[in-house]
């Protein structure tokens, strides 16, 4: 699959990268977001929903484990999955029910439910560097490809 890289100097740069993706991601994409605290997880969610249209405060869903979104009849889940001791938590949360082919799942800290999860569309890779952050975008699937292509050009 393909990958490809970029340089984020700033919040605003972030959050139209996420306004791209948001735009060009049909129903039931799955994409995963990975990187140590504080490199801008969250803030990649919010500029993604915001993008689609949502007014509200997007907040993490740190204690919550999802938080969701209705847009324009278009189901988005916003999943933290940092607290979480043992990967089967997220099933018996009935975490499988949200994965379906109308609805976009972002998921921050997708290794803590290794196993439990659908195989990604896409994989963002963020970290830091100097101000800004670093971006490696993954597709990890034939949709993700045909996404990643058309951020690409």
């Amino acid at each position: 699959m393909s990958q490809l890289k970029r340089h984020l100097v700033n919040e605003t740069a972030q959050l139209e990268l996420a306004a791209q993706i948001a735009r060009l991601s049909p129903p039931g994409m799955v994409i995963f977001l990975q990187g140590d605290l504080g490199t801008g997880k969250t803030t990649f969610v919010r500029g993604f929903i915001q993008a689609l249209g949502y007014q509200g405060v997007v907040k993490s869903p740190t204690y919550t484990l999802v938080e969701p979104y209705v847009i324009n009849n278009r189901s988005i889940y916003h999943f933290d999955l940092y607290r979480l001791a043992d990967p089967e938590e997220l099933e018996y949360a009935g975490g499988r029910d949200y994965f379906t082919r109308q609805a976009i799942c972002l998921l921050e800290w997708p290794e803590k439910a290794e196993g439990y999860l659908p195989q990604p569309d896409l994989i963002l890779h963020l970290s830091y560097r100097d101000s800004g952050r670093d971006v490696l975008i993954e597709s990890g699937s034939d949709q993700g490809e045909r996404l990643l292509m058309t951020l690409d050009s």
